[in-house]
């Protein structure tokens, strides 16, 4: 199975760079786990954050943040709510689970017309 990170919601801080010391730059980016298999396509809730700064180009590990970027990471997550998770079916599975529907449905109409009358 594949697995993928999508950005779903990204939030800019005026906070001062840890590195740089720049207060324009740092930006949170919140990131979902999106999983796909030749049958399936789901999405988890698994979340990876990343600081970045670009203005030194650089990703502030958590151990570097303040506590006001703590307190801003606080608020963005509650603003970032996380979109649910879902799981669809590709064309292939819902061929797959056709098929065997039309296998049962002949073999239940095989089995009630040998029955003796």
């Amino acid at each position: 199975m594949k697995s993928v990170y999508k950005k779903y919601w990204e939030g800019k801080l005026n906070n001062n760079c840890p590195e740089c010391f720049s207060n324009e730059g740092l930006a949170f980016t919140f990131l979902q786990r999106h999983d796909e298999s030749a049958f399936v396509k789901k999405s988890t809730k698994d979340i990876k954050t990343e600081l970045h700064c670009s203005v030194c180009n650089n990703t502030i590990y958590p151990s570097q943040w303040t506590d006001d970027i703590e307190r801003v990471y606080d608020y963005n997550r509650k603003l970032a709510a996380l979109p649910r998770p879902y799981y669809k079916l590709k064309p292939l599975a819902g061929m797959i689970l056709l098929g065997i529907a039309l296998v049962g449905i002949a073999v239940a109409i095989l089995i009630y017309k040998m029955q003796p009358a």
